[in-house]
C-alpha cells in the first residue's frame, strides 16, 4: 500500500505534502515531476503542469497540498489530530496555514533568487527534478535558464525588487527571531505535535528557506531551534524533549496562550493583513466587473499575466503591489468555515483573541464569490452569503 508523490525537492508546495507524509509515516515513493510517468500520464489527466500530485493506492490522482493532506488525514494516517478540537486553536491553526502558504513568499523568493553567488550551483541541480531524464547538458542549461527566468519574474510580482530587498530581509529576520523564541519552548506551533499550522509554514520554511544554501546558513546560525523544527517536520520519528512545554504531545491550553504565540500572530497582522485585505478588495472589484461568471467555471488562477492583476498596499512604509491569486481565498475560506462552525460563545472568544493582535478583521474579510476545489482545479462557487 504505497502512494506516489510527484513533485520537486525544491518545491514549496511539494514540501508541505511531503512533510505530512513523512511525519505521519505514510508509505510513499517520490517521483520527480520531470519523469515520463508524470509528463505522459499525470499532466494529461489534470490538464496542466502543476505540483504536488499524489497517486493513491487505488490509482486516483489528487493535486494540491491541502487536498492531499486532507485525503490522507481522512484515510486515518494522522498520528495526532492535525485539526485541533479546540475552536480557538483550530482558527489559529488556519491563520498560520494561510500565512505560511502565501505570507512567506517574499522571503522565500528573495532568498532563492537574489543570492546567485551562493545558491546557483545548488539550484541548477535541484531544478533537474522537473526536467525529462537524459537531456544533454546544453539542453538542461537552457531549460534551467528558462525556468529560473520565469521564477525571477514571479518574485517581482510577489513584491520582491531592488527597492524592497532590505525590507524583505528585515521582515524575515523579525519573523525568524519570533519563531525562534517560540520554538525554544514548544516543539511545534501549537504545542506537542504538528497541526495544519505547521504544515502551512513548512513549505516555505523548508523548501526555500531551510534548504537553499544562503537562507539555510542564516537559519542555522541565527535560529537553530527553527532549524530543528524543520528537521522534526521531515522525520517519521516522534520527537520528545522533556525540557520543552507540551513534550507529552498535547497541544497548548487555548485559555493561556503563550506570549510567544501572540507575538507571532501580531507579526502576521503587521506583515500580511494589509496584503490579504488588498487582495480581497481587488477580487471583489474584479467580480463586480464580471457579473456573468458562471458557477463552476475555472478561476484560471495559475496565470500571472492575466486574471485579477496586481493589488497595491502599504507594507513596512513602502507602497508595493502583488499578484492576486484566487487560491489564497480557498485557504482564507478554510479559516472562515472553521470559525463559522463554532457556537456563538466560542466565536466571541475567538474574535476577542484576534482583536488582541489586531487580526479580527480577517474573520469578516470575504470575497463575493466562494472558490471551490473540483477535479483538481479551483472553480467559482455560488455567491457568498452576506
Amino acid at each position: 500500500m504505497t502512494y506516489t508523490l510527484f513533485g520537486m525537492a525544491g518545491s514549496l508546495y511539494t514540501a508541505r505534502a511531503r512533510s505530512y507524509m513523512r511525519t505521519n509515516a505514510v508509505p510513499f515513493t517520490e517521483v520527480k515531476a520531470g519523469s515520463e510517468e508524470f509528463l505522459g500520464k499525470i499532466v494529461p489527466q489534470i490538464g496542466r503542469w502543476i505540483i504536488p500530485v499524489i497517486k493513491t493506492t487505488e490509482g486516483s490522482i489528487i493535486q494540491d497540498g491541502a487536498d492531499i493532506i486532507d485525503h490522507l488525514d481522512a484515510a486515518g494516517f494522522s498520528k495526532k489530530p492535525i485539526y485541533p478540537a479546540d475552536p480557538k486553536l483550530l482558527v489559529i491553526a488556519h491563520l498560520f496555514e494561510l500565512f505560511g502558504s502565501h505570507g512567506l513568499l517574499r522571503p522565500a523568493m528573495h532568498y532563492r533568487w537574489n543570492f546567485d553567488d551562493v545558491n546557483l550551483p545548488f539550484l541548477r541541480e535541484t531544478f533537474r527534478d522537473v526536467l525529462p531524464s537524459g537531456l544533454p547538458k546544453e539542453a538542461e542549461d537552457a531549460a534551467f535558464l528558462h525556468a529560473s527566468g520565469r521564477m525571477r519574474k514571479a518574485a517581482e510580482v510577489f513584491g520582491v525588487n531592488p527597492q524592497t530587498y532590505n525590507l524583505v530581509e528585515e521582515s524575515y529576520a523579525q519573523f525568524l527571531s519570533l519563531m525562534e523564541q517560540h520554538l525554544r519552548i514548544h516543539p511545534f506551533i501549537l504545542g506537542g505535535h504538528p497541526t495544519i499550522a505547521d504544515y502551512g509554514l513548512i513549505g516555505a520554511m523548508y523548501a526555500h528557506l531551510g534548504r537553499d544554501p544562503a537562507p539555510l546558513h542564516l537559519m542555522q546560525t541565527r535560529a537553530p531551534n527553527v532549524f530543528r523544527w524543520v528537521e522534526r517536520m521531515n522525520m517519521a520519528e516522534t520527537f520528545v524533549d522533556g525540557a520543552m512545554a507540551s513534550s507529552d504531545g498535547e497541544l497548548i491550553d487555548s485559555e493561556t496562550l503563550p506570549d510567544s504565540l501572540f507575538d507571532l500572530m501580531r507579526f502576521i497582522s503587521e506583515d500580511y493583513l494589509a496584503e490579504i485585505t488588498a487582495h480581497v478588495e481587488r477580487a471583489n472589484s474584479w467580480l463586480e466587473r464580471h457579473p456573468d461568471i458562471e458557477t463552476g467555471s475555472s478561476t484560471n488562477n495559475k496565470s500571472m499575466k492575466s486574471g485579477m492583476g496586481l493589488a497595491p498596499f502599504a507594507w513596512r512604509g513602502a507602497q508595493i503591489e502583488t499578484v492576486v491569486i484566487p487560491y489564497r481565498f480557498c485557504l482564507l475560506q478554510r479559516l472562515h468555515d472553521a470559525f463559522e462552525a463554532q457556537s456563538t460563545e466560542n466565536q466571541g472568544a475567538i474574535r476577542t483573541t484576534l482583536q488582541g493582535v489586531e487580526l479580527d478583521s480577517l474573520l469578516d474579510l470575504k470575497t463575493n464569490r466562494r472558490i471551490e476545489r473540483h477535479e483538481n482545479d479551483e472553480i467559482w462557487g455560488e455567491k457568498a452569503d452576506g
